[in-house]
């Protein structure tokens, strides 16, 4: 099959099924694995180039609607009349369900199953260590102005229950959240988590937390558990979330949670 993606998300779907092979063009955001660092680029995720998309002849698209603004690329599938489907998962079991999904369309049902398997019991692990884990308060900064954060309805707020955390805006009922620097200072985490999307880790600037109007007193920040994530292990609803689990929890509840060793936890070969 002649495969294209428009979002890093679902490219890492198609690496995870063994289908890199039959890629032949992404989005510009894309870069994992590093094998498809030489295919063609089609322009941001927001904006992609229909002409040269459709001058590829694919067979089939992946498209997202998991970042707000993506509709517009699906409209404009549907009216080439460009064979494509459309992920939009919020949780855990939704990213599971697309990667069966994908398994199906791409007759690599086994493989999906494999997968499927190891990312269960993976899940399972980490969902009986946190049943003896007092739960530690986690603020998700995914954006700094306009503050936003995951809500409950957010894959962000399963990973860390898992880790052995709980997301302090997992009482609003969405799966992103606008608030502002006041709100989130009321909420007194514990742990601040840093992953801006789109932003790479070294250009995130932890020290700015301290300017903000009374966040010096936070418990978070007078005990420097200010955490600056990778963007890509947290950000993306792929499979590869389960990678960034496995390093949140180490981090953490370090000697109670499993050590993080680095490796993907469902290709137990490759290097984060």
């Amino acid at each position: 099959m002649r495969i294209i993606s428009i979002c890093p998300s679902n490219t890492e779907l198609i690496a995870y099924l063994g289908l890199t092979s039959h890629l032949i063009g992404v989005d510009d955001f894309s870069d994992w694995p590093k094998s498809i660092a030489g295919l063609p680029r089609l322009g941001p995720d927001l904006s992609i180039r229909m002409d040269e998309l459709e001058s590829l002849n694919p067979d089939l698209v992946l498209a997202s609607l998991s970042v707000p603004g993506m509709e517009r690329n699906v409209g404009e599938l549907k009216r080439r009349g460009i064979p494509h489907v459309v992920y939009n998962p919020n949780s855990l079991k939704e990213i599971k369900e697309n990667l069966i999904d994908l398994g199906e369309r791409t007759n690599k049902v086994t493989e999906a199953n494999i997968i499927i398997e190891k990312y269960d019991n993976f899940l399972q692990l980490y969902q009986e260590k946190s049943r003896h884990i007092k739960p530690v308060n986690l603020y998700w900064e995914w954006w700094p102005k306009p503050v936003f954060t995951p809500g409950k309805k957010n894959w962000l707020t399963e990973i860390s229950q898992l880790a052995g955390g709980r997301n302090v805006y997992d009482h609003v009922d969405l799966a992103s959240v606008q608030t502002n620097w006041e709100d989130v200072y009321q909420q007194k985490p514990d742990h601040i988590c840093l992953a801006w999307v789109g932003i790479r880790t070294e250009k995130i600037k932890p020290e700015l937390l301290w300017k903000r109007p009374n966040w010096s007193d936070l418990q978070a920040l007078q005990d420097n558990h200010v955490h600056t994530l990778e963007e890509d292990l947290y950000c993306r609803p792929s499979p590869r979330l389960l990678l960034g689990l496995k390093k949140l929890a180490a981090l953490l509840h370090p000697g109670v949670m499993p050590d993080n060793d680095g490796l993907d936890p469902l290709l137990p070969n490759r290097l984060s």
